[in-house]
């Protein structure tokens, strides 16, 4: 098994490269996907937010109000602690379960974890690989305001809430540029793959 960190800024393409390496035979544990399955309904992650930080953060259906959670912990740094101290064990279990099962069922198998703070969070080291997804500042903002409707302002501050392009460059091992279009973004991917699979010991078709 071949353990691949992916990571990029807000608006650098990520997800797109995450499907595409998907599509080419890529197991993908996607990190945010995790966070928000282990505080679904019914989950005891959910009933320990509920518990600290009260009924509040919780919808009308029960499910979990996201925009009321971040606005308790937003500027707060040790309420961003306690909800850290409670989701990320529950995701980091989760996600090691995952890679078991991946390489359970093929000891070949290619995992790809799609990790947006990789470098915030200092994970680098936690892979045999890391890709690093990377579109210059502008080319950002501008998917950013034309893709997701935000304004230039709101944009510009998520760019500089993440760590910059400097940092990610200094822990990867492998660079996908993503300022072109997406024929461009398909070739570049299709190459990693063949890279990512030649470390794995997997064959590929030309």
């Amino acid at each position: 098994m071949l353990l691949v960190g992916l990571t990029g800024g807000i608006g650098s393409g990520k997800s797109e490269v995450s499907r595409r390496l998907a599509a080419l035979g890529a197991v993908v544990v996607d990190a945010d996907k995790i966070a928000r399955e282990v505080v679904e309904v019914g989950t005891p992650g959910l009933q320990q937010v509920a518990d600290a930080f009260g009924p509040d953060v919780l919808a009308a259906d029960g499910s979990l109000d996201r925009d009321a959670l971040a606005a308790r912990v937003f500027g707060d740094e040790p309420a961003r602690q306690r909800l850290n101290a409670i989701v990320h064990p529950l995701v980091g279990a989760r996600t090691m379960e995952l890679i078991a099962a991946a390489a359970a069922a093929d000891p070949q198998a290619i995992v790809i974890n799609d990790v947006p703070l990789l470098v915030e969070g200092g994970l680098a080291d936690r892979y045999e690989v890391v890709i690093v997804v990377a579109a210059q500042p502008a080319a950002q903002l501008r998917r950013l305001v034309e893709q997701r409707g935000m304004s230039q302002a709101d944009a510009q501050a998520r760019i500089d809430a993440q760590a910059p392009l400097e940092a990610k460059l200094a822990v990867a091992d492998i660079v996908i540029s993503n300022d072109g279009d997406l024929a461009a973004l398909d070739a570049e991917v299709k190459q990693v793959w063949r890279d990512l699979a030649e470390r794995a010991g997997r064959t590929t078709r030309p």
